[in-house]
């Protein structure tokens, strides 16, 4: 007859948990239990015995304890034992109520935080995975060098399609436009508008509600709303075949509504307009550029087509082939980024508002798993550190016969029932900060208690929790010797010491890294905020120039200087805050090879130096005395130094940008126009010629008054089109928008965290106050002060958090100096900041043991000594 063997993955988790050369014996031993119970109980009880032997047991007791359990009973349950249990357990959580409370706290909170970071950490990776054919749908990303960009030429979509079978649809989409549009006596400035070919639905599964999905964007004259604007205009979503006209010119007849863009998609639109209007007036779509890059396009790819990482690289090499065929000289890298990370996985310029960052996602899952595991450590040091109230029932139990697999199930099942209750109260805490978390992230984010998948990932939850929480204390405790115990020799101090202290530190570590994270993620943040961008950012008001304003130029310019509230005002085409237009049309003397470097443009007027004060370093400004600037250009240092020159030698340079020769009248020092997440960029400023934005320098303190004035001129001028305005440091604000929620969540979760350790050290405080009672009795007899008293009760878990901060600085310096990496400009990572967290932990420590110890301190040595 064939002995019964463990199974290779069983026999290979022991090589992996005693990596040593002296296992044969002992693997010898383990498989001869195993052969013993399988035959006795079956496979089952088999391999249960071998698996928690071989996590349970040391090297240098494995054979003699193995033989020890050929003697145990058959590993069984019943319904009487389970009731037993129970009753048992509950029995312990009424009578020990302050430490089942700290137990049940600390495990709620953490299961708490842990399923908020967790809906969150969901909600990033639910992104566009609604659509139905998602895995074919790939976005077209360029490259020039450095500068990466999420848009492409008009023509691409169509010419790549014809010319490639692998690409079954392909989609473009305009950037998003500001429009007016009014209904009756409803007037709205719109924001969230895009120009989209006739098959956008075809390739996306945005649900139409009302029209047909294929023809809905065949006529140029009719458009698609959501559900939210046709209530917004018309009452109700019944806004089949109603007009809505656009920018005071145009009418539109409504073609469809479609159901709000799902929040988890990266596309937020309320308006789309079908591409054939803009056609109509878009050089690039009528002359189908290859070009200029001002379009988002979206391939979907045939069904069988192959989208590993190899095969991608393949058809963006197939498709430069396809560009450079067309005459163009440009060095582009093309890649096809799938629409699945799109919002997670993207660095791009030009890109829509919005995206996320995968190494947050990164970070904050990690936490989540810290913040469970911190509150699982509490568990098993509390419980550890009560060993000894134990040690005699797990004595009794074994004399009465019951087995080791008995008493683990057993502590097994108290930290489970912990574990439940805690779910249930972490539930509730869920939904008690969940406005809050959604506040601070602002993520539309639910719980549906209805929800059969998310109860399965709750239960997961709580029995993971409970069954690591309990694991250790349940294979310590029913390892007690039962003649040791029952003759009061049992010593648990040693291991059992090391093991909870080893937790404790574990415990600070996570949460020393956390509070270091939050210094360093606000140093950076108020670096960015301190930083001098080259220009004047504070008390600039900005106004876009929309319908009648640039018509009326010179009467605008009249009212601005005759306001002495507006007088220091410019007129420039964009916002010095993402700035996206560029080129690589750019010539100059003595080049040698066509430019490859995308050079970004700013139209300003003769006032831009002198309101955003920045710095002329050569030459001049514009000048109304020149009549020729209309042709001149200003260049910053950065594009000087791309054309080879410097500040002796520019200025009076004859270049050719944009097809258009002038020559160069003055050299700008370098300002910032994009985030601080890139360098400063080459820049070429020309005269403006047709408007954009009216920015005004306000005198300090008169911002409401400013903007009351520009109201007025408004309504004068441009009466026909709503007054809006903007803070340009706000906007500046905004870019690190992400960052702010991540230094936000990590201050939250850096508090619960120590929170949560604090939960534990109190009770570990008070388990040691008590134990060492009759010893502060006596030291107090003999004349220790109660400074002393606390001072020895304190000391050992101060020595804990220092071991803390020593093993957290490194693990903490690392974390955030990748962080740092995605900036260009980044603040540094100093010696006070880890200073600063050891203290904040250590202070808090300090408070929590010391509550305990000064009460230890205080109480009557009489009481403690009555005994002796």
């Amino acid at each position: 007859m064939t002995t019964p063997q463990p199974p290779r993955w069983a026999r290979a988790v022991l090589r992996l948990l005693h990596p040593d050369n002296t296992l044969e014996e002992v693997e010898g031993d383990l498989e001869e239990l195993y052969a013993y119970w399988y035959r006795r109980a079956g496979a089952g009880e088999a391999l249960l015995r071998y698996l928690l032997n071989v996590i349970s047991l040391l090297p240098p007791f494995v054979r003699k304890r193995a033989r020890q359990y050929e003697y145990d009973q058959p590993f069984a349950l019943n319904p009487a034992m389970l009731k037993n249990y129970f009753k048992i357990t509950w029995r312990n959580i009424v009578r020990q109520k302050a430490y089942s409370a700290l137990n049940i706290a600390g495990l709620s909170i953490g299961m708490g935080c842990s399923i908020l970071i967790l809906l969150w950490v969901q909600n990033e990776l639910s992104y566009d995975r609604f659509h139905a054919q998602a895995d074919r749908i790939f976005r077209l990303t360029c490259s020039a060098g450095d500068f990466k960009a999420a848009v492409s030429p008009a023509g691409i979509a169509r010419g790549l399609q014809q010319q490639m079978p692998q690409i079954e649809a392909s989609v473009r989409l305009s950037k998003p436009v500001t429009s007016l549009f009014e209904a009756g006596e409803k007037k709205f400035e719109e924001k969230r508008v895009f120009f989209a070919d006739s098959n956008f639905l075809r390739v996306f599964s945005f649900p139409l509600l009302k029209g047909n999905p294929v023809t809905a964007l065949s006529d140029p004259g009719a458009l698609l709303i959501t559900e939210e604007m046709a209530r917004k205009y018309f009452g109700n979503s019944d806004a089949l075949g109603k007009i809505l006209r656009r920018n005071n010119g145009e009418n539109f007849k409504v073609a469809g509504v479609l159901a709000n863009a799902p929040t988890n998609s990266h596309l937020q639109f309320d308006f789309i307009i079908p591409m054939s209007n803009l056609a109509r007036t878009d050089r690039d779509l009528q002359t189908d550029t290859w070009g200029n890059y001002n379009f988002y396009t979206y391939f979907r790819l045939a069904e069988n087509t192959d989208t590993s990482l190899h095969a991608l690289q393949k058809l963006t090499a197939r498709m430069f082939e396809i560009y450079k065929a067309h005459g163009q000289q440009l060095k582009i890298a093309f890649n096809l980024q799938p629409l699945t990370d799109i919002h997670l996985h993207s660095d791009m310029q030009i890109d829509l508002p919005g995206h996320g960052n995968i190494q947050y996602v990164n970070i904050f899952f990690v936490v989540a798993i810290f913040i469970l595991t911190v509150a699982c450590i509490n568990f098993m040091n509390l419980a550890t550190a009560r060993s000894a109230r134990r040690a005699k029932e797990v004595g009794l139990r074994k004399v009465v016969g019951a087995g080791r697999y008995q008493l683990v199930l057993q502590f097994l099942g108290e930290s489970l029932i912990f574990s439940f209750l805690s779910l249930f109260i972490a539930i509730g805490i869920v939904f008690l900060l969940l406005p809050v978390f959604k506040m601070l992230t602002e993520k539309e984010l639910t719980i549906q208690l209805l929800d059969g998948k998310l109860w399965l990932s709750l239960t997961g939850i709580a029995l993971l929790t409970g069954l690591i929480a309990g694991s250790y204390p349940a294979l310590f405790l029913s390892g007690f010797a039962p003649v040791k115990v029952l003759k009061g020799k049992m010593r648990v101090a040693g291991a059992n010491l090391v093991f909870r202290n080893g937790l404790v530190v574990a415990q600070f570590v996570v949460a020393i890294v956390l509070l270091v994270g939050t210094a360093v993620v606000y140093k950076q943040l108020n670096f960015i905020k301190n930083r001098n961008l080259g220009f004047d950012k504070s008390n600039l008001i900005y106004v876009p120039m929309t319908g009648e304003m640039w018509g009326k130029k010179q009467s605008l310019k009249a009212a601005l200087s005759h306001e002495p509230l507006t007088a220091d005002f410019s007129i420039i085409s964009d916002l010095p805050t993402a700035l996206v237009s560029g080129t690589t049309d750019l010539e100059w003397p003595g080049q040698v090879a066509p430019n490859q470097v995308i050079i970004p443009s700013l139209d300003v007027d003769e006032h831009f130096v002198d309101v955003f004060k920045t710095k002329i370093l050569a030459g001049r400004s514009f000048s109304h005395g020149f009549s020729g600037d209309s042709s001149s250009y200003i260049i910053n240092e950065k594009a000087m130094q791309v054309m080879g020159m410097n500040l002796q030698n520019a200025v009076g340079q004859s270049i050719i940008f944009s097809e258009v020769k002038g020559n160069i009248i003055g050299v700008v020092k370098d300002f910032h126009f994009k985030s601080l997440q890139y360098e400063v960029e080459p820049l070429v400023l020309r005269l403006n010629k047709w408007g954009g934005y009216v920015i005004v320098r306000t005198p300090a303190g008169n911002n409401e008054a400013t903007i009351q004035a520009l109201n007025r001129l408004n309504q004068q001028l441009n009466p026909a089109f709503p007054f809006t305005y903007g803070f340009l440091d706000k906007d500046l604000d905004n870019l690190y928008r992400s960052e702010q929620q991540m230094g936000s969540i990590f201050n939250l979760f850096a508090g619960l965290a120590i929170f949560i350790s604090c939960l534990g050290l109190y009770g570990l405080s008070a388990f040691m106050a008590e134990q060492r009672n009759k010893e502060i009795g006596v030291r107090k007899v003999l004349g220790a002060t109660v400074t002393g008293v606390v001072a020895l009760l304190s000391q050992d878990f101060l020595k804990l958090v220092l071991i803390a901060i020593v093993l957290a600085s490194p693990i903490a310096w690392y974390a955030m100096h990748k962080w740092l990496q995605d900036f260009a400009y980044q603040t540094s990572i100093d010696w006070w900041v880890f200073v600063l967290a050891g203290a904040v932990a250590t202070s808090i420590a300090l408070l929590t043991v010391s509550f305990q110890s000064i009460k230890a301190a205080l109480m009557n040595p009489v009481k403690s000594l009555r005994s002796e």
